[in-house]
């Protein structure tokens, strides 16, 4: 329980005591609590939706408006401008105010800024402005945007914190400012995080939700792309993850920095970075990443550079030049702040007074409404202006048209307010006006001019009535004010033009180091039948030099690179991965495959060949179950190899051939031929598989895939190649596990489709 002064009373010594109250403290930590929260929220750290402001920004622009530093005004010192605000409006600390103040005058922080500042306000480095006594500041021409018309009664205003004077609660903002120059926050319970976006394309938005007043987050995407940072950059998400975002008012942005690979003499280049994710301090980023090169983990980046200017650049240098640039960048781009998050959590405060999340078209509609509000009340404001002018005119007409009795009745009269009053009917206003007007306006020439002048007024009059009665025209009206924002701020503009760019998003990337280190080049693999492998320079064609240990003799070749993996397939079903770098040279014999995998002594090699990421191969087993898998299921990172075919002894892997065209041929011991589609044929990246081909005794003697409307082919053991078409093929076509049939005359004696 809490206690709180009570009733009050008398003690000895004639002072006043209080009996204390109890409360209950439950409750009154949370009334107290919610108090702060509803202040912090509201009061300071969320934007309104309307001008895309927070009370401190509004403020210290207010300030600005009331010392009139307008765009072509002479700059003031910033310790004037800080001073003002917190005396009249901000008493909130004088820091607090200037470090507002610095953000809203850098143009990598702010993508529009609204302070024109002049001395030190930062840099993209980090380093904070010069103290507010050495630096100047004065508005630009997007914050005089913001404070259009808040002299003509366009917006409401309260008393501020000391109720001596006024302050805007919102201002008329001509731009959609929240969506412009984004917002970010921190209040109690929730928080804001909006990026910058590119004015001109806000502009086709808001148009297009002017003539379709039920438009979605989706129909505005066909107008804005997504954000536009000041530090520019490229994001890599998809559409569909950017239109999702916009949808719900909550997502995160993938955002790169942006790079360019340079060339140097002797084949030598660098890679040189321009822009950098918003946000990220350089100074911090180059400290980073001097430090992962140090503790070596970078190892494709020999040295990091800042060459930067008035512009970025960094400069990275590599360890070797046969380093592929992009997948340098990719491990960059994974340990570093080259690659950045923006996270996107639309919280704003719709009227001055609610939070909510908001998606795209919701934020845009609420602004125009605003405009909406802002034009009714300045033209109702410049309506009553002209009543009052035409009051005056009226007066004065009735004067030149009674100049003398008017003369007679100021010289003579006691009381000649009266009485002009009382002789040509005359309101209040009128008389005092006349009363104040000098004999010098008193010409035929001036009446002349009041006339027209109160002709154009009466137009200008009607026109206003029509405004006001009228929607339609009230859209019309706003819709030409967007376009002459448009054309200010356009994507032809310096300002205008859109600076961070979109790119797919890269395909996850196998960031292996080690290959990345391999210097590229062309070899020749050399398997011998007893499963020993060497490694010859370049591409070799005649092999026929070669010589081999004891009884052994040459099994195959192919060619490769000294960065490609070799997949070795075991009749026990497993798969091994090899890196042709690592094996040894042609000088020798080479080595036993069993040397770089561990595999089963049980078992033997039952193909070797190159690795082709994408492809896939088909697998059978001597008992004729097999199945299709993808080479890149088949890789592993390990010597005990992947399991992939699931044999059980005494079967084992028989035929191991690449997945291609549109049918399988499979022929078994007893020579059986069989047809069927490859569809047929299940994918798996491992296990038993399916019967492809049913045996009374025997297996599986040999397979291939072909395209049928080319037919089917063989080469003997003379080499001759035999094809049959796919006309003469019709009694062999069948499905997945039937027997088959003899296969055509001409079909090699040893029932293999390669003799």
């Amino acid at each position: 329980m809490a206690q709180k002064g009570g009733s009050a009373g008398k003690n000895k010594a004639g002072g006043v005591e209080t009996t204390p109250t109890p409360i209950d403290l439950r409750e009154a930590l949370e009334e107290r609590y919610l108090r702060y929260a509803l202040s912090t929220i509201t009061g300071r750290a969320l934007p309104d939706v309307r001008d895309g402001l927070k009370p401190v920004h509004r403020r210290i622009l207010y300030g600005m408006h009331i010392l009139r530093l307008d765009p072509g005004a002479p700059f003031k010192k910033c310790a004037k401008i800080v001073g003002d605000v917190m005396g009249s409006f901000h008493p909130h600390g004088d820091q607090a105010i200037y470090d507002a103040l610095v953000r809203l005058a850098q143009d990598f922080s702010s993508r529009y800024p609204l302070v024109d500042g002049q001395g030190n306000f930062g840099n993209v480095d980090g380093d904070s402005a010069a103290a507010y006594r050495y630096t100047e500041a004065r508005m630009t021409a997007v914050s005089r945007l913001l404070l259009e018309g808040i002299d003509e009664d366009a917006i409401d205003f309260t008393l501020n914190y000391s109720g001596e004077e006024k302050e805007p609660i919102v201002l008329p903002s001509a731009l959609p400012n929240l969506l412009a120059n984004g917002a970010q926050g921190i209040a109690v319970g929730m928080a804001t995080s909006i990026p910058p976006h590119n004015l001109s394309e806000l502009c086709d938005a808001a148009l297009y939700l002017i003539s379709h007043r039920k438009g979605t987050s989706d129909d505005l995407l066909k107008f804005v792309q997504g954000p536009d940072f000041p530090t520019g950059g490229v994001i890599v998400d998809t559409k569909e993850e950017i239109a999702e975002a916009y949808r719900t008012g909550r997502g995160s942005f993938r955002v790169r920095s942006r790079w360019q690979k340079e060339e140097l003499s002797r084949g030598g280049w660098v890679i040189v970075v321009t822009e950098i994710p918003y946000g990220v301090q350089k100074s911090r980023l180059i400290e980073k990443l001097a430090e992962l090169i140090s503790e070596r983990k970078l190892p494709l980046v020999a040295d990091v550079r800042d060459e930067s200017a008035e512009d970025v650049r960094i400069v990275f240098e590599p360890r070797t030049r046969t380093i592929d640039p992009q997948l340098m960048m990719e491990t960059l781009f994974k340990l570093s702040e080259l690659e950045s998050r923006f996270a996107m959590n639309m919280n704003v405060l719709v009227d001055g007074v609610t939070p909510r999340v908001l998606s795209l078209d919701e934020a845009l509609r609420h602004w125009l409404d605003h405009r909406r509000t802002v034009l009714q009340r300045r033209s109702r404001h410049r309506h009553a202006a002209i009543v009052r002018r035409i009051e005056q005119l009226e007066g004065m007409i009735i004067v030149f048209l009674n100049l003398d009795e008017v003369i007679r009745i100021i010289r003579e009269e006691d009381d000649a307010k009266g009485k002009l009053k009382a002789s040509f009917k005359l309101s209040e206003m009128q008389v005092e006006y006349i009363l104040d007007t000098r004999l010098r306006s008193l010409r035929k020439l001036e009446e002349m001019a009041l006339r027209n002048e109160l002709a154009s007024l009466n137009k200008e009059r009607k026109e206003i009535d029509e405004l006001l009665s009228d929607e339609t025209q009230q859209w019309k009206v706003i819709g030409w004010q967007i376009r002459a924002l448009k054309k200010n701020y356009g994507a032809q503009t310096v300002n205008g033009k859109r600076r961070t760019i979109f790119e797919a998003a890269p395909e996850a990337v196998n960031l292996d180091l080690a290959e990345a280190m391999i210097e590229r080049e062309p070899i020749t693999l050399v398997i011998s039948k007893k499963g020993w492998v060497r490694a010859l320079k370049g591409h070799v064609q005649d092999l026929t030099s070669l010589t081999f240990k004891g009884d052994d003799e040459l099994g195959g070749s192919f060619f490769v690179q000294t960065t490609s993996k070799i997949l070795v397939l075991a009749t026990n079903g497993k798969a091994y991965t090899l890196e042709a770098a690592k094996l040894p040279g042609g000088r020798g014999h080479g080595e036993p495959i069993r040397l770089y995998a561990d595999i089963d002594e049980d078992a033997t090699i039952a193909r070797v060949m190159p690795h082709e990421s994408g492809a896939s191969l088909l697998l059978i087993a001597s008992d004729g179950r097999g199945f299709i898998v993808a080479q890149d299921d088949l890789l592993s990172s390990t010597r005990k190899g992947r399991a992939a075919l699931s044999v059980e002894s005494p079967a084992q892997l028989q035929v191991v051939v690449p997945a291609v065209g549109d049918t399988v041929a499979i022929v078994g011991e007893n020579r059986k031929l069989l047809l069927f589609p490859i569809d047929e044929a299940p994918r798996m990246a491992r296990g038993k598989g399916v019967r492809l081909q049913r045996y009374k005794d025997g297996g599986v003697s040999d397979a291939k895939t072909f395209v049928l409307k080319d037919g089917l082919s063989w080469t003997d053991s003379s080499g001759r190649t035999f094809t049959v078409t796919k006309a003469e093929l019709k009694e062999w076509i069948g499905h997945r596990a039937e027997a088959g049939r003899l296969p055509p005359r001409g079909f090699p004696r040893n029932n293999r489709f390669i003799g």
